[in-house]
């Protein structure tokens, strides 16, 4: 039982959970930082196991509609679906639970209403992500709207409205995210072509693709100066932001066209010291300032 379970766990990517968490946990700091919200605890709750659950759902639908794909790639074809560790029966049984599962953690967030109608197009927009790469070259673009959503869907949990924060907020994921999944996608262009798949890196070159995620970094950093003026930040979060495109930098310098060992220290590590480092310096910034 424990060796399903961690086959599950990394069938799913569980540890990459810290991109999006994050996010979402400072976007319903700053929901209940405002004047008129009151915190509870079944909200914190909520968002943590609806975060988990859709996520987890995303993942295994990626897995199940990618496995012939995972198959002909050298890179991919250990994971879980097409070296038969788990069955595809056991996965379809997981994503339809998963997928159950957030919709009905939304009900912890009543008497607030938003979440659960919008429980259904939002799950659909995440698994829709997975076939994105048979019709789009922007496909990295789908996925970071799909995380963008994490904290626009966590200040509706609190609040049970739309807002500019939470929408400053999910800009950021979306130029940080887009921009460090054409670095990763680098690794498989050869193979995307092969296999007719779309991505940045296979239409114009990995040359042309690490300029175009460099690009989405610089708006990274944008969003990040607009969101501390509309969130009315601090200095703290202020200074997280010039190490924040430090930290960007050295991304950049570590990923070349012809060097691209150092992807996954790029994607993991770099990328998990930013999105906890955003949460932890603009929590500090609320509670100090």
């Amino acid at each position: 039982m424990l060796q399903t379970i961690r086959h599950f766990l990394e069938l799913i990517r569980f540890s990459h959970t810290v991109f999006a968490l994050p996010f979402a946990l400072l976007s319903a700091v700053l929901a209940w930082s405002q004047p008129d919200s009151v915190f509870r605890l079944r909200d914190l709750f909520g968002i943590l196991l609806c975060m988990v659950a859709a996520r987890s759902a995303a993942m295994a639908f990626n897995r199940l509609v990618d496995r012939r794909i995972d198959a002909g790639n050298p890179r991919t074809a250990r994971r879980h679906l097409p070296a038969g560790i788990l069955s595809v029966r056991s996965v379809v049984v997981f994503t339809v639970l998963m997928s159950v599962l957030f919709v009905a953690a939304t009900a912890m967030f009543l008497p607030r209403r938003l979440p659960l109608l919008l429980a259904g197009p939002v799950l659909l927009f995440l698994l829709g992500y997975s076939l994105s790469k048979r019709f789009t070259r922007f496909c990295h673009y789908w996925l970071s709207a799909a995380l963008m959503l994490s904290p626009i869907a966590a200040w509706i949990a609190v609040r049970d409205e739309f807002a500019v924060v939470p929408a400053m907020l999910g800009a950021v994921i979306f130029f940080w995210v887009g921009g460090f999944d054409i670095l990763y996608a680098c690794q498989d262009a050869d193979s995307d072509r092969q296999a007719k798949l779309n991505s940045i890196p296979a239409a114009f070159g990995i040359p042309a693709a690490l300029r175009i995620a460099f690009v989405s970094h610089l708006l990274t950093i944008v969003t990040l100066v607009l969101l501390w003026q509309t969130a009315a930040l601090g200095p703290l979060f202020l200074t997280g932001i010039v190490l924040i495109g430090l930290l960007l930098l050295y991304e950049h310098w570590l990923v070349r066209p012809d060097d691209l060992t150092r992807v996954n220290i790029a994607f993991f590590n770099i990328n998990a010291i930013i999105s906890f480092g955003i949460l932890l310096l603009g929590c500090l910034d609320i509670w100090i300032y």
